[in-house]
């Protein structure tokens, strides 16, 4: 059976529907940065994500080609994420998408290594006809962190980050955006397939003690 990051790191990926504290270890990731309102028609996240699924299944279907990774097993492509920021705030500001900066990134597996991901993006440009160049090989490492899921609309998280903080208020902590600290989204549903109310999202901001 593939392994699943959803079900091996449930800690990770399924938190409860209320707030709890977590350290997150570091992570490797296909990341593509933009700028600019996600919900764009043919806009840059959209490109963006497209990126990130081309460079993700080249790596994942990588063992029916010619090019070997060491330590290779079958896996399912973790879900998509994303790291927003606007310049000047802390966490997010749903009424003013077009400022939003954004990191969109897919996980990737601890042995796919630089060199790896550097054929998966020359792969991935001459078979898909499409330029993955922007795609980077990022490391990130969250450390302690507060995380809750959220269920509806992207634009209904506003109340649920009031709960996250309210819960590091009680529990003498703060949000600690700082230093490449952002605000933090995996999204758990596929918003194709899946009714608005029922979207799954998992929420995370980076926090230290207070």
């Amino acid at each position: 059976m593939a392994f699943d990051f959803k079900k091996e790191f449930k800690e990770f990926y399924m938190p409860k529907n209320k707030p709890e504290i977590v350290t997150v270890p570091k992570a490797n990731y296909i990341a593509v940065r933009g700028k600019g309102d996600p919900n764009e028609e043919g806009g840059e996240y959209k490109k963006a994500v497209g990126v990130l699924y081309a460079v993700a299944y080249t790596l994942k279907m990588s063992y029916k080609s010619d090019y070997k990774i060491e330590g290779f097993f079958q896996y399912v492509v973790p879900p998509l994420e994303g790291f927003w920021w606007q310049d000047g705030i802390d966490g997010c500001d749903y009424s003013t998408k077009a400022e939003f900066n954004w990191i969109s990134v897919i996980r990737l597996p601890d042995f796919v290594t630089k060199k790896d991901f550097d054929w998966a993006v020359e792969t991935a440009s001459a078979k898909k006809k499409m330029d993955c160049s922007g795609a980077e090989f990022l490391t990130v490492d969250e450390g302690l962190c507060v995380q809750i899921m959220h269920h509806g609309p992207f634009d209904d998280e506003p109340a649920t980050v009031a709960i996250m903080d309210k819960f590091l208020e009680e529990n003498g902590y703060r949000n600690d955006f700082s230093g490449g600290r952002l605000h933090h989204e995996i999204y758990m549903s596929d918003a194709r397939k899946v009714a608005l109310e029922k979207w799954k999202t998992v929420i995370r901001h980076p926090i230290c003690k207070l």
